[in-house]
Order: structure tokens, then sequence, then C-alpha cells
């Protein structure tokens, strides 16, 4: 991997953030992203963009970062002993979209390229990223499109690749201790160096380019859904199953934390108002039922066999 290589993903990323804010922010009449530059003492930085209390987003963040270290975290070196005492880039664009109204799903997305360097050694990098959608009451048209959406990302680098980072997404955005999916699932894909760099590199913007298109129309067709205190009241408490996966399961929360990252930056994933309760349960047959019994469970919204 060459230098301009790495300079080429990093100006995408930072456009890409440019592009993801100024279309969140199309949809506010008077909120803006508030901008913060960070460097990181270990070495690199970043630029975390938050919007807070607006008309259509309760809170979003959408983060830039470029670090470095000397040794990765035992998240990214568990399962590849070989990363073991090397140093380390990281760098990506990482998102949460909590929306204010309880019919605009939560959204979440990330792309990222690693790179792992070793004196008189062969560097090791790799790709890696997608976007999921979490509703709290769904619309199945919704979802459908938020798949073709995701399926169109994928479908120029092969058919397998759609069905096969679907199921990486589902399985991965898994609360095993609730026995259900975090939502509706969309894309993951994680290690990805086996197509070359350049169609690596498509690939991830590819996925990068198509979240806004997906997410969007969903935002424009909901946000202004009537809703009372029933379903403000059952958003906050299913953002609950939202802490719960990010700071148990997900890894780059792990990595972040891990690696010694910005705490803020990392944490802006959280939503601003959760509600917890002991043993909830829905009421059979009512909409919040439907939730659990259709939405939590993976499916093969496209018929693709």
């Amino acid at each position: 991997m060459q230098p301009d290589d790495i300079n080429r993903v990093k100006s995408y990323l930072l456009n890409l953030q440019n592009n993801i804010c100024n279309a969140l922010e199309d949809e506010e009449s008077a909120v803006r992203f508030i901008e913060d530059l960070w460097e990181r003492k270990e070495g690199g930085g970043g630029r975390t963009r938050v919007l807070s209390n607006g008309q259509v987003f309760e809170q979003g963040g959408v983060n830039f970062s470029h670090v470095s270290g000397f040794n990765l975290p035992p998240s990214a070196t568990a399962k590849r002993p070989e990363l073991a005492n090397r140093k380390f880039q990281a760098m990506g664009v990482s998102l949460v979209i909590h929306p204010r109204n309880p019919y605009v799903p939560t959204s979440h997305a990330n792309v990222r390229l690693f790179i792992a360097e070793k004196e008189n050694a062969s560097s090791i990098w790799w790709f890696g990223g997608g976007f999921d959608l979490t509703p709290y009451y769904p619309f199945e048209e919704d979802v459908i499109e938020w798949h073709r959406t995701a399926h169109a990302a994928c479908e120029p680098f092969g058919e397998h690749v759609y069905k096969e980072h679907k199921q990486w997404c589902d399985d991965y955005f898994f609360l095993k201790h609730r026995n259900e999916t975090r939502g509706v699932g969309g894309l993951f894909f994680d290690d990805l160096n086996e197509w070359g760099f350049e169609r690596c590199f498509d690939y991830l913007k590819s996925i990068g380019d198509h979240y806004i298109k997906a997410y969007l129309p969903i935002v424009q067709k909901r946000k202004t859904t009537p809703f009372g205190e029933r379903e403000r009241d059952f958003q906050l408490y299913r953002r609950g199953r939202y802490v719960e996966y990010n700071l148990v399961y997900d890894r780059g929360t792990l990595f972040g934390l891990q690696s010694g990252g910005r705490t803020e930056s990392i944490l802006m994933s959280l939503p601003p108002v959760v509600h917890w309760r002991y043993n909830w349960q829905p009421e059979p047959d009512s909409p919040e039922h439907r939730l659990y019994e259709r939405y939590l469970k993976p499916q093969n919204w496209l018929g693709i066999q």
C-alpha cells in the first residue's frame, strides 16, 4: 500500500462526512452540527460533528477519525494473532442518528480502513463497515426499500455479496442475552482485502454513498407522523437495547476504548434519553408486540435465495 492510497481513502472519508452532515442538516429548519476537532496523544486525531435538539433529529453524531498507535488492542488481535506487535493506523467515518419521532428509525453506518505495519514485513490492510436500521414502529415497505438500496450497493461486486454481508449483519448485530436482533439489519463486512485494494476501496465507497440514499427517504416519509406519549415511551425503552449492544458487543466501541481513543467521540453513539424498566413485556397483538414477533428476527426481506 502506497501513501497516496491512504490519502485517497482519507479524502473520500472527509468528503463523505461532509455530504452526510449536509444531507441531514437539510431536514432541519434551525439546528446545525457543531464541530469538534481533536488530537490523540498517541497519534492522529479526528473531526467529530454532533447535532442536538433538532425538530427531526434528537441527536446525531457523524465522526471522522484517523488514529495511529504502536500496538493493536485485544479487540483487534483476538481472532488475528498475527497482528500482535504491529504499529497500526485506523481511519473511518462512523455515525448514529437518533430521531425524535418514534416512527423514524434510528440508523447507524460506518466505513473504515485498518493498516497494521511491522518493520521488514509487508503491511496488512483491510476495509470494513456497513449500515443497519433500528426501527421502533416499522413499516415493511420501508424495510424492503432499505434492503433494496443495500442490495444495489453490493450488486456491482457480485450477486453473492449482498446475501453474505446481509447475513453477517444479522449475526453481528444480535443481542445474544435478549435473543433478538438490534433491528432489521442491512450490511456488515470486515477484514476485506481479497479483492485487491482498488476494488475493496470501490466497495467501501459504494457502501458509504448508499447509506444516505437508503435512510433519507424513510426520514422524509415518516418524520411528520403523529405520535403520543405511548409511542415516545416505547421508543425510549427500546433505545436501551441500543445502549446494551454498544457497550457489551460492539467491536468499534471496544477498539476505541481499548486503544485509548477519545471517549466523547466513541460514546457519541448513545441516545440522549433512555428509559429502563424491569421485565417489561408488550401487550399481545399490539404494534409493540409486532416489532418483536416480526422485525427482531432475521428475515429474507428481498426473497433472495
